[in-house]
């Protein structure tokens, strides 16, 4: 039965399957969207010229990024589209003179030829007119930048003169008309609402908002620090998390319960269209306000000292803390009077008292601070009568602040108000940035260097899992709050340029525009280019280790080669796959081989000067590690020093002589220089004995004693077997020379000690008088008395 109706499906599938391939042919859509893209282009293009309001030129700018960003989409998919179609002629190979081709052959390179030129135009097309969106949000920036000089640059009437006042009093009736008028819709909507049963949404949304605001703010606050004292190590980042929580609960929730407020105004109807921008005005003034707040209470610690971040006392936070409530209604009120005159469309009076105004509460507010934090630091520096080394800093930034106050007061007082409100405003929002920056900084490096410690779980995982050391562990932690840190310092650098109250969404605009790429010479490089050449990299070392682990303990040891060759081949594998990685990892970067070649040439010079000495041990151990006329395990003598050779890298050569100490030698002096390597072609050692007994003494006792030492020391070898020689006969003494051998040079020294004390001690127990070779020193001269003396145990 079901197969009766798969039949019918099947066949209508297929019945529509080439029109649905025809409808998302990608050259189709790509071009159409082009299409699109103009259009776009020619519109923004032409409301640019005729619209001058900043949220408009700002809506403007980002239709022109859209139509640069879809245009290099659609110039992507052109050019792979492209690729196929010259694959496709390829295949078709050239048209050979003097041949027909069959109808079909004709009529396929006809069509890809025809769809080459079509794809071809379309990427050219696509190209140029990105380049034309990216011009035109150019000059659109370029546009706010003007505007707003222009409008910080206006001087108006001052304050403290009668015309200003004039002017706003004879503006007062139509300004009052107009005010009537807004809040006469808002109660025409509020009464709208509650006759269309919208009452409802409204109460609702303040439910949900007080319900925010208390329990829940209150619950997520305890029970988050109920969690950090419980679970969280007890060291900084106990302080720091908990500061972190208390800032993100008490920046969301008063955020949210604003947006659930006005969320259910709009939902009931009771929210007027003039009073939509009053309305996400006081949405983004509680965020903002929320967190000025928040941040206050996280650093301050009022209540409990012992978790304060900062290290003031406990006076200064006290009289502090009322400053940040301040903070934040001042920010709430700038944000509503900006709001509240856009929607009543108020004179140019009006606007200027209310800059005025907020200009005001701004200073007064700056003012409170710095007097405050001037009364603290006197108290505290009478106090201790100590200067502490911030303190330099502190007043560095107490002077530039009352100099950019004073400035702002005179402009106020000399017409430039807009220029005044600026400043006022700056000032409070470089504060709040450098207390969230200062708050994340911290937590940031607690965060990182807790959970990548070389003592903690993670650590334990990794390090068993993986066989990763511990300090990698802990130095990867170190590193990656560095990094983070200087993402997070060059965002807070950008966050200032955007003073709250402005458009904060620009900020992300910008930090999309520098994601997309920077470009240097013909190499664009972007942090998403940047992040992939950082797993490239770490991929690719550990699967060099990976390897270089295999090769040291699976299959080289199961090879015949020595220790020195295993060594040579595991160094030189590591090496190449370093060499791979790296030219892997700028091949990420979009840095191709050929300009790698060129950045070689360039730095040849400076190699061939600043580098050479690197570089001639760099090729000196390549030498050692491919001819190994020292290798590991070997017996070597350099100058006055002898030992084992234990590690050669690409650099340097170590080597443990006798007193334990390591002798670390610059691989060209093994190259360049004369060595002594006792164990390159055989690895066994020599003793050499030199001794006299006097003529007369029996020599065979003397050869059989001695043969009967060798044979009693294990060391030494039976083959090749010892041998004693009469060097020669002098002065009445008989000379021998002896020589046997050992399985080592290093077995050299204390064979050779042992068989001096069998041979001191049998020889005389045998009557034998044991000495060694006469030298005979003839005085110049004055001749003294024993003028002549036989050194080396015989008397004169």
């Amino acid at each position: 039965m079901t197969f009766r109706f798969l039949v019918p499906l099947l066949s209508v599938l297929l019945a529509i399957a080439p029109a649905a391939a025809q409808d998302v042919d990608p050259i189709l859509v790509s071009t159409r969207a082009l299409d699109q893209d103009g259009r776009e282009f020619d519109a923004v293009d032409a409301a640019f010229n005729v619209h001058t309001d900043a949220t408009e030129v700002k809506s403007l700018q980002d239709r022109a990024i859209a139509v640069k960003q879809d245009s290099a989409l659609q110039v992507a998919t052109l050019s792979a589209q492209l690729q196929l179609i010259d694959a496709r002629i390829a295949q078709l190979g050239p048209v050979t003179p003097g041949v027909v081709e069959t109808p079909d052959i004709q009529a396929q390179r006809k069509l890809l030829t025809r769809q080459r030129s079509v794809v071809d135009s379309a990427i050219k097309r696509g190209k140029l007119l990105g380049t034309e969106a990216d011009q035109l949000a150019t000059e659109i920036d370029r546009s706010r930048a003007e505007a707003f000089s222009e409008r910080m640059s206006v001087q108006g009437d001052s304050p403290l003169t009668p015309a200003f006042w004039g002017t706003l009093f004879r503006s007062l009736p139509r300004d009052g008309r107009r005010l009537s008028a807004f809040i006469g819709a808002e109660t025409d909507a509020i009464e709208s609402g509650v006759m269309h049963r919208g009452l409802l949404a409204g109460l609702l949304g303040l439910i949900v908002a007080i319900v925010l605001i208390s329990p829940v703010r209150i619950g997520l606050r305890a029970a988050g620090r109920r969690y950090v004292i419980a679970r969280v190590p007890g060291n900084r980042i106990r302080r720091s998390s908990l500061a972190l929580w208390l800032t993100l609960v008490g920046t969301l929730v008063p955020w949210l319960a604003s947006v659930a407020l006005i969320s259910g105004l709009r939902a009931g109807g009771m929210v007027a269209p003039t009073w939509d921008k009053l309305a996400s005005n006081f949405e983004q003034g509680s965020f903002l306000a929320a967190l000025i707040a928040a941040l206050g209470g996280a650093l301050l610690q009022r209540r409990q000292p012992s978790w304060r971040l900062i290290d003031i006392t406990d006076e200064t936070a006290n009289r502090l803390r009322p400053w940040t409530f301040a903070a934040a209604t001042v920010t709430m009120l700038s944000f509503l009077l900006a709001a509240g005159r856009t929607g009543v469309g108020a004179s140019g009076p009006v606007q200027a008292v209310t800059e005025v105004f907020a200009a005001v509460l701004h200073i007064v507010l700056v003012l409170g601070i710095l007097l405050t934090g001037a009364r603290m630091r006197a108290v505290a520096a009478r106090a201790t009568e100590e200067e502490r080394g911030d303190q330099s800093i502190v007043a560095f930034l107490s002077l530039t602040t009352w100099a950019v106050l004073a400035v702002a007061v005179v402009s106020l007082a000399t017409g430039y108000v807009a220029f005044g409100y600026f400043l006022a405003r700056f000032t409070v929002w470089i504060a709040v940035v450098a207390a969230a920056s200062y708050l994340l900084l911290i937590g940031i490096d607690d965060i990182c260097s807790t959970v990548f410690r070389r003592d903690g779980k993670l650590a334990d995982a990794v390090h068993h899992g993986f066989g990763v050391r511990r300090s990698l562990i802990d130095q990867f932690g170190v590193a990656l709050s560095a990094l983070l840190r200087l993402m997070l310092i060059l965002v807070a650098m950008g966050s200032v340029l955007f003073p709250f109250g402005s458009d904060i969404p620009t900020l992300f605009g910008q930090i999309s525009r520098i994601a997309q790429g920077i470009t240097i010479g013909q190499v664009t490089i972007s942090p998403g280019a940047i992040l992939r050449a950082l797993a490239v990299l770490a991929v690719g070392m550990f699967g060099i280790r990976g390897i270089q682990t295999w090769l040291t303990t699976r299959y080289l040891p199961a090879t015949e080669l020595d220790a020195g060759a295993r060594n040579s081949i595991a160094m030189v594998a590591r090496y190449i796959g370093l060499i791979l990685v790296v030219l892997w990892s700028l091949a990420s970067l979009g840095i191709g081989v050929e300009r790698i070649a060129l950045l070689l040439s360039a730095l040849s010079v400076g190699i061939g000067f600043g580098l050479q000495a690197i570089t001639q041990n760099f090729v000196s151990g390549l030498i050692l590690l491919a001819e190994r006329p020292v290798k590991i395990g070997d017996w070597v003598r350099i100058g006055d020093q002898e030992g084992d050779v234990k590690r050669i890298s690409v650099r340097a050569t170590e080597i443990q002589i006798a007193d334990r100490s390591t002798l670390i030698v610059p691989n060209s002096e093994l190259i360049t220089k004369s060595i002594v390597n006792k164990t390159l072609s055989d690895p066994i050692g020599r003793i050499q004995l030199q001794f006299s007994v006097p003529m007369g003494s029996d020599i065979a006792q003397v050869r059989a004693m001695l043969m009967a030492i060798y044979d009693a020391q294990g060391a030494v070898l039976d083959d090749p077997k010892p041998v004693l020689f009469i060097d020669s006969l002098l002065d009445g003494r008989i000379n021998f020379n002896s020589f046997a051998y050992v399985n080592s040079p290093r077995a050299v020294y204390p064979t050779r000690s042992d068989i001096w004390f069998e041979l001191l001690t049998k020889l005389p127990e045998a009557g034998i008088e044991l000495g060694t070779t006469p030298q005979q020193v003839q005085w110049i001269g004055a001749q003294p008395t024993g003028a002549q003396g036989v050194i080396g145990g015989e008397a004169a």
